[in-house]
């Protein structure tokens, strides 16, 4: 964010009714995602269930989830809750363990560091050359993030036609190195589960540890497989998988920042875990990287959670598939588009060889939509929740009106994907 001018430190004396105002003012042009104009950046079950959230974090606004255990056990209750909830959720075995986090790089640094720390601890590896981390091309930057962090190699492996990880590909990127292998469910770019069972049975061959980024789908994936969608596995039912985290704020429809990640079992969490013990104001230790967190946020996801409870979370998963079935066939309605994958959750990824997609995005900016784009291939993305469905005939008319201007004029553009 640029300014034109430095602002000076404000002299105070606002009575709130003018802050308010001012805020009104200043968000004003911010993209309407209560009227799905946003690709991306809010998730909404129903109107309720956002509610709950909002207010259940506004009744533990002030309180720290740091001081849990020693000040606020009723937030640590709720936190314990939530962990034994996504446990029972992922099929965990029995000494699963899990953190609560502030989000899904948090939730990824934690299983990098754990596997990391397991390799070192198994004395593996060639003295002089980096560990490093085996992904797809289309997993998430967080563990490039991890990597420079801890100052490891990330290897990525290329795609099949259907956008999920060539694991034969994978294979080859493996060495003795290799402290970490990573599966999506699904990834971001395309919305697709990568193959996670053949990703599973290559680390049980070179016994490496199995992360599986769910951040997306993994408190809602289980919900399409409940309601008989037919979506792949991707949990711990998969022996091999030793870590997986998952947003709440997200598909758990939490208020943000909130995000999990599990562990098969506590020697694992373990790993994963920050200790200092020669500090002057005595152990310091967090399971998280970070230390203070909004006990708002952990009030909120509870909330949420027993809020919906297993029958309203299938009621979204039914309400979001049916949603989603609707888009995919507006979408293969429109002869100009093609999607490039076939969603496994939510996440539509499509283009055309017909047109500029790009320059169909500008013209559906032009329109008051926020489009997401992706460069490989190249393309519009859009992660839907139940916010985009009243408004579905409209994007889709949109989506034609903008292909007929672009494909008159043959425009091109300049346009960069960015996230």
């Amino acid at each position: 964010m640029t300014h034109s001018a430095r602002a000076s430190f404000p002299p105070g004396g606002k009575a709130w009714p003018d802050l308010q105002a001012e805020m009104a003012d200043r968000t004003a042009r911010d993209a309407d995602w209560r009227g799905g104009r946003t690709a991306i950046f809010f998730f909404l079950a129903d109107d309720e269930a956002y509610q709950v959230g909002k207010r259940a974090y506004m009744e533990h606004f002030s309180e720290n989830a740091l001081g849990a255990a020693r000040a606020y056990p009723g937030i640590g209750s709720m936190e314990r809750d939530i962990i034994d909830y996504g446990l029972d959720l992922l099929h965990a075995p029995d000494g699963g363990r899990g953190v609560f986090t502030t989000g899904g790089t948090e939730s990824i640094l934690l299983g990098v560091k754990a596997a990391r720390e397991r390799h070192r601890a198994l004395g593996r590896g060639r003295a002089g050359a980096p560990l490093n981390l085996v992904m797809p091309v289309s997993g998430h930057p967080a563990f490039d993030k991890a990597a420079i962090l801890m100052d490891v190699e990330v290897r990525r492996a290329p795609l099949r036609e259907d956008r999920r990880c060539d694991v034969a590909a994978m294979r080859t990127l493996i060495d003795e190195n290799t402290f970490l292998i990573v599966g999506s469910a699904p990834c971001f770019p395309h919305g697709v589960i990568d193959p996670i069972g053949e990703i599973a049975a290559l680390a049980a061959e070179s016994d490496t540890w199995l992360h599986v980024d769910a951040c997306v789908g993994g408190w809602v994936a289980p919900f399409f497989e409940r309601i008989g969608r037919g979506t792949p596995v991707f949990d711990f039912r998969h022996d091999a998988v030793r870590s997986i985290s998952a947003d709440l704020h997200k598909f758990g429809f939490a208020p943000k920042p909130s995000s999990t990640v599990f562990f098969r079992d506590g020697e694992d969490l373990d790993r994963s875990t920050f200790r200092l013990g020669y500090w002057p104001s005595g152990l310091y230790t967090t399971a998280t990287m970070s230390g203070s967190r909004p006990a708002g946020a952990v009030a909120g996801a509870w909330a949420v959670l027993n809020h919906l409870g297993t029958s309203g979370y299938e009621r979204a998963a039914r309400d979001l598939a049916a949603m989603t079935d609707a888009y995919v066939a507006g979408i293969d309605a429109i002869p100009e588009l093609t999607l490039w994958a076939r969603p496994d959750v939510t996440i539509l990824n499509f283009g055309s060889t017909v047109v500029d997609i790009y320059a169909v995005a500008e013209r559906m900016k032009t329109r008051g939509w926020i489009p997401g784009l992706t460069s490989e291939p190249r393309g519009m993305h859009t992660m839907l929740a139940m916010q985009h469905a009243p408004v579905r005939e409209a994007w889709l008319a949109d989506m034609s009106a903008s292909i007929a201007e672009v494909r008159a004029t043959q425009a091109k553009s300049d346009l960069a994907a960015t996230y």
